[in-house]
């Protein structure tokens, strides 16, 4: 059976790169009926926090990446991690190793000054014929794994194809610290192994990990899972993506109005394709899905795209959902709902196409629900002279009108006719005295929206200024 993992390390927020792998590997798994693990890298415990893991955890729940296991988590999974570690040191393919960190640093400066590449010299691995020095008293050792000393390891990436490296150039890997704690790279090659992962898709910075991790696995007798390294995400100008590009927590896209079907349509698209398509449903993105239309090169971040791919997904919503998702940011925004507020998905409907987050949209809309006053400065560059008389013969005709917005709209006709004025000079006014806002849809349809009352109320008020 296929199974792949998603294992964030919570040393912060779920961001748009992870947020990708994690989709991918999703996908995967779904595409082949196969299962989808989530594991929680925690073993660095001074970075790591609850409120990362929650993050990690809210943002998964948002995005519908469910899990069919875990999550797991390192720190729970320590005596086994030393289990391993005991087995590998009575087979021979690890070894206790008493060089101090002081003089390793030394070594490596000593390497670096050279022109060598630093690198642990081996000098507690055994060897045949070769004679280990008396272990220092009081110290205790790290443990090495004991590196294949030549050939080369080499896979063939799913993203990247092959891929190889000369053992020669890897020294021995520290898989405990001296206190017995095992290292990330071990800890993720004892629970692939015990997992049963058959692919690893993650980012391609972890491709110098991959050869350490296949050695380690081969020497436990372990299945090495198939590894596709994705490229990185770049931001519009090329350059390494950074908060002002995206590269935010996967919650503040929620915070910020974005849907959950937008930014998962997005991220797909972020090295990988299916022709032409560019808008898809989740269950076609499954359908479709495979690792060999995922392109190795670097992925760039479009704002301006997300924000159209939203607006889309928010014009294909039902218009009663939409609106429902807008009621807690109508609700912090101060808006009132009940009473004789205007029909939410009335309003929802008339503005959808101008917006294209959710936030745009309770912007737009929050005048209907509060006290909306214009700032003194536009209802003076909107509010002239010449626009008063008219302004005023329309309340006495909105007094009276049949309330819907074909006699709204002849009543406006009428009354600018009758003033012999453009429809600017009495439209402008009459939305920012309504709205607060000087751009709206169809004046006569805004105006049906927010009631004869409140509208007899507002123009009152703008007439008074």
């Amino acid at each position: 059976m296929i199974r792949t993992r998603f294992a964030p390390s919570p040393t912060g927020y779920l961001h748009i790169g992870g947020a990708r792998t994690a989709l991918f590997s999703w996908a995967y798994a779904r595409h082949h009926g196969g299962q989808f693990i989530l594991r929680v890298e925690d073993t660095d415990i001074e970075r790591s926090t609850p409120e990362a893991v929650q993050a990690i955890l809210d943002g998964m729940a948002w995005l519908g990446l469910t899990h069919d296991e875990g999550p797991y988590y390192q720190t729970k999974r320590m005596d086994r991690y030393k289990e391993v570690i005991r087995q590998m040191l009575a087979e021979g393919s690890a070894y206790p190793c008493y060089m101090p960190p002081d003089e390793l640093n030394r070594l490596r400066e000593a390497q670096r000054a050279s022109g060598e590449k630093p690198r642990y010299d081996g000098r507690w691995r055994p060897e045949a014929g070769k004679t280990l020095p008396e272990p220092p008293a009081g110290v205790a050792p790290v443990i090495r794994f004991k590196n294949p000393p030549s050939g080369v390891v080499a896979w063939e990436d799913m993203v990247k194809g092959r891929i190889e490296f000369a053992n020669s150039e890897l020294d021995d890997l520290i898989i405990a610290r001296a206190d017995g704690t095992p290292t990330y790279n071990f800890c993720v090659v004892v629970d692939d192994w015990d997992m049963g992962i058959t692919q690893v898709i993650r980012g391609d910075d972890h491709v110098n990990n991959t050869p350490r991790q296949i050695n380690i696995l081969k020497a436990l007798g372990a299945v090495v899972p198939q590894y596709a390294h994705l490229s990185m995400i770049l931001g519009d100008d090329g350059a390494k993506l950074s908060k002002r590009h995206g590269a935010v927590s996967v919650m503040q896209y929620d915070d910020d109005g974005f849907l959950p079907e937008a930014v998962c349509n997005y991220l797909a698209r972020l090295s990988w394709s299916h022709g032409d398509d560019e808008i898809f449903s989740r269950d076609e993105f499954v359908a479709w899905f495979d690792l060999t239309h995922i392109t190795p090169s670097a992925a760039r971040f479009n704002t301006e795209k997300l924000l159209w791919l939203n607006q889309h997904y928010m014009k294909q919503m039902p218009t009663a959902a939409l609106a429902e998702k807008l009621v807690p940011r109508l609700q912090a925004r101060g808006a009132q709902l009940d009473g004789d507020a205007p029909d939410l998905v009335e309003a929802v409907a008339l503005y959808v196409e101008r917006c294209n987050t959710l936030n745009a949209l309770a912007d737009a809309l929050i005048g209907f629900y509060t006290d909306a006053r214009p700032a003194p400065e536009v209802l003076q560059k909107h509010l002239g002279d010449e626009a008063r008389p008219a302004l005023a013969d329309f309340a006495e005709g909105l007094r009276q009108v049949t309330w819907d917005v074909p006699a709204i709209g002849a009543l406006i006709k009428a009354t600018i006719e009758k003033h012999g004025l453009k429809m600017p000079k009495l439209a402008m006014p009459l939305r920012v005295i309504l709205t607060g806002q000087a751009q709206t849809p169809s004046v006569d349809a805004v105006i049906a929206l927010i009631g004869r009352e409140r509208a007899l109320a507002r123009l009152a008020r703008g007439l008074e200024n």
